[in-house]
């Protein structure tokens, strides 16, 4: 009665342990998934630093700086402060569309100058086409214009106005370019035109000087603007830089907590167990045998592991180094064993090489001695909890 008793009781131990293990288990493998999300995101937040140090590296010529303009405001749109850089660019740009429609006002007198012109009333309102049977003027003349269409379109206040004075300028000389194209070179509006054309040339020459001017200083302004942009956002890039330096210093120590939580959780190894653990590193590949010593050495600043020659003393290793060691050296010999066993099961499919019996006999002897080994350790932990 007494026996089932401490049996009963033995049989709770082990099972609160059990339930205590998988319990401790559980709460480090949702520790390691919340490290891995986190490491996740932080290689995300970097590749995006190095992309774009990566594309500032680059040198851009000055017309590619213009023609990226817009994809860098875009891309600003995630850097810390663009709203205020954004409503500093909207003011430039709107007292510039100020300035350029000053430009056009002034334009507007040379405009009235050619229109007042005796020779001009052919070109002030649109051709009539129907009215003059002119059947052909659409196939001769693309795009017709007239001086009472530009007038319009100055005036316009729904977004089809002019927005630069160059597009009037266009415009001006498409009224007297489609009048010369369609008209013969002796007839009367062909000379009105030519004429006219030619007024407006020269005055335009004059007025010239103005409109490069404040294309110029729009220029400069865009340069600036872009460059206000990029320094924001290398200051935005180099601030993200420190923070994930801090994070992945955290998440380093947050794994190095984990590690030493995990050995902690593991039982101390025996002498015999340090013993295997020594004989197992002398069949290690160099590959695997250079990643042990770096183990040691990692733990150990006195070690030298790239010395010809080393002297490793097991025994005096601490908890840690050995459980490292030991889960190095069960990845490293399981990969020695799967290549074996694929090795022979290649064999065996091409056939020239059959195992023999003594072959059997050496592989049945060692899984017997795996299994009375496996036996005697799973022995020895029950009459420990039941003790």
């Amino acid at each position: 009665m007494e026996e089932e008793l401490v049996m009963d009781i033995g049989d709770d131990r082990v099972e609160k342990m059990e339930e205590s293990n998988a319990a401790n288990v559980d709460d480090i493998g949702h520790k390691v998934d919340d490290l891995f999300a986190r490491v996740e995101k932080l290689e995300q937040r970097v590749n995006e630093v190095e992309q774009f140090y990566l594309n500032s590296s680059k040198k851009q010529s000055n017309a590619s700086q213009k023609t990226s303009f817009v994809k860098d405001k875009e891309k600003g749109k995630h850097i810390p402060g663009f709203k205020k850089h954004q409503q500093d660019l909207a003011r430039r740009e709107a007292v510039a569309a100020k300035r350029m429609q000053e430009i056009m006002r002034q334009f507007g007198s040379i405009l009235r100058q050619i229109t007042q012109h005796k020779w001009a009333w052919p070109f002030m309102q649109p051709v009539d086409v129907e009215g003059l049977g002119l059947r052909d003027y659409y196939e001769v003349i693309d795009r017709p214009m007239d001086f009472s269409t530009i007038k319009n379109l100055m005036e316009a206040k729904d977004g089809t106005e002019y927005k630069h004075v160059r597009d009037i300028c266009s415009d001006v000389r498409l009224v007297f370019q489609n009048a010369m194209k369609y008209n013969d070179d002796k007839s009367d509006v062909h000379m009105m035109a030519k004429t006219l054309l030619e007024k407006f040339e020269e005055k335009w020459l004059q007025f010239l000087p103005r409109v490069t001017e404040e294309e110029n200083r729009r220029e400069e302004e865009e340069v600036e603007a872009l460059l206000n942009l990029q320094r924001a956002q290398e200051t935005a890039h180099a601030k993200i830089a420190r923070e994930l330096c801090n994070e992945l210093y955290e998440a380093d120590m947050y794994l190095e907590d984990l590690r030493e939580t995990v050995v902690q959780k593991c039982r101390k190894m025996s002498i015999e167990d340090k013993r295997n653990l020594g004989i197992a590193l002398t069949h290690l590949c160099p590959e695997d045998l250079s990643k042990a010593l770096d183990i040691v050495a990692r733990h150990n600043p006195g070690f030298n592991s790239t010395a010809l020659e080393v002297d490793l003393d097991i025994d005096s290793q601490s908890e840690s180094t050995l459980w490292r060691l030991k889960y190095l050296v069960k990845d490293a010999l399981l990969k020695v064993h799967k290549k074996n066993d694929e090795a022979n099961e290649a064999k065996c499919y091409v056939g020239p090489t059959q195992p023999t019996n003594t072959t059997r006999t050496i592989a049945s002897k060692r899984k017997k001695e795996i299994c009375n080994a496996l036996a005697r350790t799973a022995k020895k932990r029950n009459q420990k909890l039941s003790s």
